[in-house]
């Protein structure tokens, strides 16, 4: 007879792969606090600098699914320790780094450490979870997306009193060997429990379909389009929102909320973290209960309506703290919604590996990044505003009107006798 986990085990591994992500989310979202400080140092540009953020970006996406191969041949520990190291080896060389040469390839390898933390701990979730798939992936993202949150004060206080090497290599090293100690927690779950279809609103595939089957289908590649639509503009905002405070002059603006004071771009920086781990779990179990299109209109709606919030008032400190909140709020759910249509649509087996193929989407949004530095340059930041509303407003009509009636067709299309198995055993790792 098969081991059957616990019932408790699925949480601590939820609560294991949400730890691991937080401690990478400084590799991208602390990131743009480094950009003017090196700059202020080696007077290499904005564009030069931030191109380590792409290559950052795409390395990290683009060989997610190579990742996913190595998981399911050798399970989530190895490849999660292995990304510790790579993560504290990165922040080490950037630490170092008196070169453009340098900084890009400790960028590469700092990709290479997020994306096999991120790509094992989103598909273990995803097989912990296959009723929740919504909010198991919102809230492993969630610890990408707010775990920067309890740092960047820190972060920005050391670059401040001691320079920014001495923050990167403290952190680093710091994040790295929590994330080695954290994989030897992580496994497999030992079955693979069956889908439960919960709403009409939630249509669920009865088939395992390959990676080489799914991107044959034109719904992989119109869910790919609308994430790359969706995450070029986050991307932008992200890497950006610094060089934006200080050319709106409201980055060292005094604010005052909730009791606590600072300047207006680090309290923005801290509010977007919580509010863009709070908006993934969320809209995560919206979406388990609404329907994955239905919050994905809703989610890219909101985002446009914050850019253009932030585009007419953002020049007011408080205004451009609670717009860029907004904004990561609603942002912050692609990397809950995806992973989870992804596995509706394609099932559980392969959901790792499909799950970072759709998640290079992230990779081929991130060459966008440096051209908003381009574009701010000649046009001004209201140019770069406005194609962010257009993708997301383009987003938002493309999911509701033209992904859910095609991923509606795909399913119905399936063979109605495909049996539905109690529970099948898995090589536990």
């Amino acid at each position: 007879m098969e081991r059957q986990d616990p019932a408790s085990a699925k949480w601590w591994q939820l609560a294991f792969g949400v730890l691991c992500m937080a401690m990478i989310a400084n590799l991208q979202y602390g990131w743009t606090l480094f950009v003017d400080p090196i700059d202020a140092k080696f007077h290499w540009g904005r564009t030069a600098i931030q191109f380590a953020f792409t290559v950052f970006v795409a390395t990290e996406t683009w060989l997610v699914p190579v990742e996913a191969w190595f998981v399911d041949r050798y399970g989530p520990r190895l490849v999660v320790c292995f990304g510790g190291v790579m993560i504290a080896l990165s922040w080490f060389l950037n630490a170092h780094a008196d070169s453009l040469v340098v900084l890009y390839a400790a960028a590469v390898i700092g990709g290479i450490g997020a994306g096999s933390v991120y790509g094992t701990c989103v598909g273990n979730a995803l097989k912990w979870f296959p009723d929740r798939r919504g909010l198991a992936a919102g809230a492993t993202a969630a610890g990408f997306g707010a775990g920067a949150a309890v740092t960047v004060i820190p972060i920005a206080n050391m670059i401040r009193d001691s320079g920014y090497q001495d923050a990167f290599l403290t952190f680093g090293l710091g994040q790295g060997a929590i994330v080695v100690a954290l994989s030897f927690l992580l496994r497999k779950p030992s079955l693979a429990a069956p889908v439960q279809r919960k709403t009409v609103r939630l249509p669920q595939t009865r088939v395992d379909r390959t990676p080489r089957e799914v991107v044959r289908t034109p719904v992989f590649w119109l869910m790919y389009a609308i994430f790359v639509m969706v995450a070029s503009g986050g991307l932008m905002a992200a890497a950006q929102i610094a060089p934006i405070a200080h050319d709106f002059k409201v980055a060292d603006v005094p604010v005052s909320l909730f009791g606590l004071q600072m300047a207006a771009l680090t309290f923005a920086i801290s509010l977007d973290r919580i509010f863009d781990g709070f908006g993934r779990p969320f809209f995560g179990f919206v979406s388990d209960h609404l329907g994955r299109e239905n919050t994905m209109f809703i989610a890219f709606s909101i985002a446009a309506l914050a850019i253009v919030t932030l585009l007419t008032y953002g020049t007011q400190p408080l205004v451009f703290v609670f717009a860029t909140a907004v904004y990561f709020g609603v942002f912050g759910e692609i990397y809950s919604l995806f992973p989870a249509t992804c596995g509706d649509t394609f099932g559980s087996k392969f959901a790792t590996t499909n799950a970072g193929l759709l998640y290079t989407a992230k990779g081929t949004a991130s060459f966008l990044v440096p051209i908003a530095s381009v574009i701010s340059a000649r046009y001004g930041w209201s140019a770069v505003f406005a194609i962010i509303i257009g993708l997301n407003v383009v987003a938002a009509i493309l999911a509701l009107f033209v992904l859910k009636p095609l991923r509606l067709r795909l399913l119905s299309e399936e063979p109605t006798s495909v049996p539905v198995v109690a529970a099948r055993p898995i090589q536990a790792a």
